[in-house]
């Protein structure tokens, strides 16, 4: 069953990375990109993850709040970040 918040987060995540000019690990491009993805491969570090998560923060209306190393050491790959976003969005129900 497609999710459609894993798609979303996934083309974001693409338009980002290209955008930002990263490298992507040789074996990895762009259409193999799923929830397992680890954020580091696909080239995103720190900055890119603040922005990455901007784009979220706009484009769904929430509030991302990771003000501690923690918070942002919980988000290795891409299910990580759908989950964050899922769980702030049952939130706001």
């Amino acid at each position: 069953m497609p999710d459609q918040l894993v798609d979303d987060v996934i083309a974001m995540i693409k338009n980002r990375v290209a955008s930002n000019g990263a490298d992507v690990s040789p074996g990895l491009s762009g259409n193999e990109i799923t929830a397992a993805s680890e954020l580091t491969s696909l080239g995103v570090d720190s900055l890119g993850l603040a922005d990455i998560l901007w784009d979220l923060e706009q484009s769904y209306g929430i509030r991302i709040e990771l003000n501690t190393a923690e918070a942002w050491s919980n988000l290795q790959n891409v299910g990580d970040v759908v989950e964050a976003v899922r769980r702030l969005l049952a939130e706001e129900v």
